[in-house]
């Protein structure tokens, strides 16, 4: 029988070799500048606390947007919706949405025009989602992935970059352009509403904007 070549790895060798690769991949050195900000309801609590250390331990700088505490009757939207319009207006760089089955959360940020988010719970998809589709917000569910595969994936998501390739900036501005005439609509549908006679009820917290929900917390500790 002929000799096994010397050069060639054995299987031990490339096991290493697979480690290695994915060691340097979760640890890469996040710019010390970037801005993250992660939220989550009752369903996500945990989660969210054990992902604000690691990130704040691994040099970022993290901006929660509550719960500040677990209660059981409050809502994703309370938090979701700050943290969404954070990410598209530029306070944060990506953003963290933590809900019990991560549902919620991602069909909450999505309804923030310039926010694209997504419900994630492996790897090639926190990677892709960047680098196709720009995505900047990754959501969780708290009650269905562990921590150490979510402290991963997010390690993945903010390694990320976008491409930017052509096929993919077209998209992208297809989406954009979905965005602006929604929000035509729903302008024009408000102004059509007539004024008398007609009740309006004060801003719930999920239509706030950062700053009056900023002003909430500080004033109240609890926007509901």
């Amino acid at each position: 029988m002929p000799k096994k070549s010397s050069t060639a790895p054995s299987r031990e060798q490339e096991r290493s070799i697979n480690k290695c690769k994915s060691d340097e991949l979760l640890a890469v050195a996040p710019e010390k500048s970037k801005h993250i900000g992660i939220a989550a309801d009752h369903g996500g609590y945990e989660l969210k606390e054990y992902l604000a250390i690691k990130l704040r331990n691994a040099g970022y700088e993290v901006i929660d947007f509550g719960d500040r505490r677990p209660k059981a009757d409050d809502d994703y939207s309370d938090f979701i919706v700050p943290l969404a319009r954070a990410v598209a207006g530029g306070t944060v760089e990506r953003g963290i949405g933590i809900c019990g089955s991560g549902v919620g959360a991602a069909v909450c940020a999505n309804k923030v025009s310039g926010v694209r988010a997504c419900l994630i719970h492996e790897n090639f998809s926190a990677r892709q989602g960047v680098e196709d589709d720009d995505l900047n917000v990754i959501c969780f569910g708290g009650l269905v992935v562990s921590h150490a595969l979510a402290w991963e994936l997010t390690q993945t998501f903010l390694a990320a970059r976008f491409k930017g390739a052509e096929r993919f900036r077209r998209r992208l501005a297809k989406v954009a352009q979905l965005e602006s005439k929604t929000q035509t609509i729903a302008t024009d549908t408000l102004r059509a509403k007539p004024n008398s006679n007609s009740y309006c009820a004060p801003l719930p917290p999920h239509q706030m904007t950062i700053q009056e929900a900023e002003s909430v917390w500080r004033n109240e500790g609890d926007p509901n």
